[in-house]
């Protein structure tokens, strides 16, 4: 039996104007350009709509009765609710002060009027993304998530370029963990990602990608000619800058004395890096995110059996 994919449903936009018309001509465009719309003519009807469903994101008109668009924007902002919701603000005026004080009441852009067809799709269609990006990333290294790392793939496969595929992990992370808290566990990923990043930047064009997808697993998606550079750096990078994480004694000895459940005292050695690699090439093209993902994990836990920090690349072709 096949199963369809359930279609990804149009971002819905919520429209609040007074003004029929202008509320009218946004929505007519929004629709022509795959935007579901529905309409409030003023903050209070806005406030009783989004109880009932939730919009992607807020159009919402300056000067109205009764709630205005201010009022609108924090309320909504002190809601934890709809505190992420973003909205574009409609001003008349064009005066800096109503900018100003719509992006202090927490708008995320400004539209003024009268603005064009043109301005109207590229400012929703902005807020959304940068909005959804935001939503995706990890809030301990500030890096992109899972859904972000399938688009950088999918975009690349679109292209047509090669691409390689990195999936990075620290090795006996647990024993971090399990020696100094969570807190200093927290403070080897944030290294990791520092170490990453850098590597991401020094090897330029063109432009590396780096995701975090939880935990102390990342994601680098790059041109295959840059991974050797780009792992080569990250290791040296992350091992110098982890080897000062450690407290002085369990760096100066090599490791870190543990307890096991029966109380034995047990060794584990200093953290290193385990790197899985898959090469999407005219030899082995990946066209499916998840199959470069999947045959890069593959290749990190190839990677865990080889002692210290090590770089494995699946150069297999089809059979």
């Amino acid at each position: 039996m096949t199963v369809e994919p359930a279609e990804e449903r149009p971002d819905q936009i919520l429209v609040v104007d007074d003004d029929e018309d202008i509320a009218r001509f946004v929505e007519f465009n929004l629709r022509l350009h795959g935007f579901d719309v529905v309409i409030a003519s003023d903050g209070q009807e806005a406030l009783d709509l989004i109880e009932r469903q939730r919009p992607d994101l807020a159009v919402v008109d300056l000067m109205m009765p009764r709630v205005d668009g201010l009022e609108l924007t924090r309320r909504l902002r002190a809601n934890p609710l709809t505190s992420a919701l973003p909205v574009i603000m409609l001003t008349a005026k064009g005066m800096t002060v109503d900018k100003v004080h719509g992006l202090t009441a927490g708008a995320d852009d400004y539209l003024v009027k009268p603005f064009d067809t043109a301005e109207l799709i590229a400012r929703v269609s902005s807020t959304l993304r940068r909005n959804k990006e935001f939503r995706e990333v990890s809030p301990l290294t500030g890096l992109p998530g899972n859904s972000r790392v399938r688009r950088e793939i999918t975009d690349r496969v679109r292209s047509g370029v090669d691409y390689a595929v990195g999936y990075v992990d620290i090795d006996r992370f647990k024993s971090v963990n399990d020696r100094y808290g969570f807190v200093r566990g927290d403070e080897f990923i944030s290294a990791l990602a520092r170490s990453l990043h850098r590597a991401v930047v020094s090897v330029g064009l063109p432009p590396a990608f780096l995701g975090h997808i939880g935990g102390d697993d990342f994601v680098i998606v790059c041109a295959p000619e840059q991974v050797r550079p780009l792992t080569e750096l990250a290791v040296v990078d992350f091992e110098r800058t982890a080897d000062e994480l450690y407290d002085p004694s369990d760096a100066q000895r090599g490791y870190v004395e543990l307890r096991d459940r029966r109380g034995n005292l047990q060794r584990a050695a200093l953290v290193t890096l385990s790197i899985g690699v898959s090469l999407s090439t005219a030899e082995r093209r990946f066209t499916d995110p998840l199959d470069a993902i999947a045959v890069a994990s593959e290749m990190k836990s190839v990677a865990k059996h080889q002692p210290g920090s090590y770089v494995a690349v699946d150069r297999r072709r089809p059979s």
